[in-house]
């Protein structure tokens, strides 16, 4: 008999030895949020602190295998599908979230720590099929400003397009909210702006939120995958986008706040930071 009391998250991503992204680091957002989750691993990585040097992808038919049996057998409150960067796992992954359109989908398709792709009519093509087959089924979608603009580039027929004709493309594609990190924070001089970071939230309607925050010295790794795994947590557990947005700043900001430097490379979020009773997330200003 199934007696679950806490939502149960799926997540779709690589194993990172370091646990800085990918399903482990996934995992300990959702325990940190009173969460537990069931994961499938689309690749397994070879590196440390520093960087990654290489990765095996898992067969597409292991991944659909392997989630089919776990969705087969408990119910899920929301799915996060993390980092890709081949085709064939996102036409599988698209294949089985389009069977369970009711729970919330955050995509986070983009991760810094991968290996680089070559700039090349395969990368092109795999930026086309996210565009295709899982933007559209995403609640939310979570990209950087950089991330935005190549992205934009399988769609666009000029160079004078906006980051807010970006969004309303893929907003019309059925995405339902685009996270946009990295955005212009538009507050105070240059100084202020230079030390100051912004997220902004859109939706139907246009930006809903532009919250702006204090830059934390780093470098670090898995900041962006801590945000959009919070941001899934919190929608698990029945908070809408916007609560379910700046909840995740808010954490993920105390994250890097007392993140750990493990070994000899970048800092990695401590994502169970609040177990600490002195440590407390900065304050947020938004606009």
């Amino acid at each position: 008999m199934q007696n679950q009391t806490s939502p149960l998250i799926f997540s779709f991503g690589v194993a990172d030895p370091v646990g800085a992204i990918g399903v482990q680091a996934d995992l300990a957002v959702f325990a940190a949020h009173s969460c537990n989750g069931i994961s499938v691993t689309t690749a397994l990585l070879i590196g440390d602190s520093a960087r990654i040097e290489d990765q095996q992808r898992i067969d597409p038919d292991w991944v659909s295998d392997q989630a089919r049996v776990l969705l087969e057998d408990m119910p899920v409150a929301a799915f996060k599908v993390g980092a890709l960067d081949n085709v064939e796992h996102v036409s599988a992954i698209a294949e089985i979230l389009s069977d369970y359109p009711d729970a919330p989908l955050i995509l986070d398709p983009f991760s810094s720590r991968m290996p680089e792709q070559p700039d090349d009519g395969e990368h092109e093509e795999l930026l086309t099929a996210l565009r295709q087959l899982l933007i559209p089924q995403a609640t939310l979608l979570m990209l950087s400003q950089v991330e935005l603009g190549r992205l934009a580039e399988t769609w666009r027929e000029s160079a004078d397009e906006t980051m807010e004709s970006d969004v309303e493309h893929l907003l019309a594609l059925g995405c339902e909210f685009v996270l946009v990190t990295g955005t212009p924070a538009g507050v105070g001089g240059e100084a202020a702006q230079a030390a100051t970071l912004a997220n902004t939230l859109f939706g139907a309607d246009g930006m809903i939120s532009h919250d702006t925050w204090q830059h934390l010295p780093g470098p670090f790794i898995g900041a962006g995958g801590t945000l959009s795994a919070a941001i899934t947590a919190n929608m698990a557990r029945g908070a809408d986008a916007i609560e379910a947005v700046l909840a995740a700043q808010e954490y993920t900001v105390g994250a890097l706040a007392n993140a750990q430097r493990y070994g000899m490379g970048k800092l990695v979020p401590n994502r169970f930071f609040m177990l600490n009773a002195g440590a407390a997330a900065p304050a947020a200003g938004s606009q």
